[in-house]
């Protein structure tokens, strides 16, 4: 049954619509849930609501149904419609009244961002450890062979001479900036929306809120209670957003690795583990996942720009439109993840071919260093730019 079940029956249509996918999706937020709701038993029982004992068996069996759900062992079904109401469930089933007193002082608005937050907090200080794998990958293969020069391209003609250090080391940046972005919205994500329950707070229920959030692990509370519900696309946002940069550069790299794997290329070799045949074709060897990882940036941006457009032209305070944006938060840390990963073991096991890259620096290459050499013994710089175009010619 449902939290806000009052006796009434509702048509399966609607049950069916507006319960979604949720279930399936909850269940990475359960063990999150179970966090924030032995932070607010604590509360409940501080100001009196709960007594010791009550809070101790509480406790016990939320631990428990932290311990199930991180073994996906415990099932949230399509009637009890999240997980909010798969845990209460659970209680009252086990404790019997003193399950019924869990939801006192608390909304399933309130209940979901705690629990999302602390996901999400937990998701991007993953992403900042498989950042750090992926730079690690970069540095070694630079270590090893940075000092290879290769064609520096603009407009996918030739330009400049560059090197493996240059063109890798420009991702080893980019990662750093991106883990800039990360800190940034763990910081806005830092913050307990517990205690503003449906939006407007707990009139008549003394909840201690600094303590609450305290014990769930935040370091402040959401002020006013009523920009709890106005962050929640807010901060999915801006996660989305975070993801789509670290995508981006994915895409880019391996739209590098692709074309520079080419048989008309051939500056890089792929391991051929990370490779997939053909069915038709015995002599192919196609990167296949690095396609997949430029095409999942086109995802990830994608829901940032489905969440971005949920939550315009809302009201303040809350709107069933926002259980939308969970999904598009939740598989895009699941992409970004999947891609780091996989990025960081075909960098750490890619070969630079030196005889080819060395074959490729042309001469036109230099015509810019050239320049500069003339430069130096006095000539204007436009003069030398004619007289070397010149000698190209």
């Amino acid at each position: 049954m449902t939290l806000w079940n009052k006796g009434t029956t509702t048509e399966k249509a609607v049950e069916e619509y507006t319960v979604g996918n949720d279930p399936t999706l909850d269940i990475e937020l359960l063990p999150y849930d179970c966090k924030a709701s032995i932070a607010h038993a604590k509360t409940l029982a501080k100001i009196g609501i709960l007594d010791k004992k009550e809070l101790e068996m509480l406790e016990k069996e939320l631990l428990h149904i932290k311990k199930l759900a991180e073994k996906g062992e415990f099932p949230i079904t399509q009637a009890q419609e999240d997980g909010h109401t798969a845990i209460e469930e659970w209680l009252t089933k086990k404790l019997g009244s003193v399950g019924k007193k869990i939801h006192t002082g608390r909304s399933r608005n309130d209940q979901v961002l705690a629990a999302l937050q602390l996901y999400e907090i937990t998701q991007l200080e993953e992403i900042k450890q498989m950042q750090a794998q992926l730079v690690n990958a970069l540095q070694q293969k630079i270590t090893k062979q940075g000092e290879i020069e290769l064609p520096g391209y603009t407009h996918t003609q030739k330009a400049m001479a560059n090197t493996v250090a240059n063109w890798l080391g420009a991702f080893i940046a980019a990662a750093k900036d991106n883990n800039i972005l990360v800190e940034a919205v763990q910081k806005l994500l830092d913050q307990s929306p517990l205690g503003s329950a449906a939006g407007f707070g707990t009139p008549g229920i003394p909840l201690d809120n600094e303590y609450t959030a305290k014990e769930a692990g935040f370091s402040k509370v959401m002020q006013p209670v009523t920009y709890a519900q106005h962050s929640r696309g807010k901060f999915s946002a801006n996660i989305l957003h975070t993801l789509s940069q670290i995508m981006q550069d994915a895409n880019k790299l391996a739209t590098d690795l692709i074309l520079f794997n080419t048989t008309e290329f051939n500056y890089v070799q792929l391991p051929s583990n990370y490779c997939t045949g053909s069915s038709i074709m015995p002599q192919k060897k196609n990167p296949d996942v690095l396609e997949l990882v430029r095409a999942n940036y086109h995802v990830v941006l994608g829901e940032e720009f489905k969440v971005k457009s949920l939550n315009s032209n809302l009201i303040s305070g809350y709107h069933r439109d926002m259980q939308l944006t969970k999904e598009p938060v939740i598989k895009s840390f699941q992409i970004t993840l999947q891609t780091i990963n996989i990025m960081s073991a075909i960098v750490a096991n890619m070969t630079i071919n030196k005889k080819n890259c060395t074959t490729a620096m042309s001469e036109e290459l230099y015509a810019t260093q050239k320049v500069y050499e003339l430069i130096k013994k006095g000539v204007p710089f436009r003069d030398a730019y004619l007289q070397v175009k010149q000698n190209i010619n």
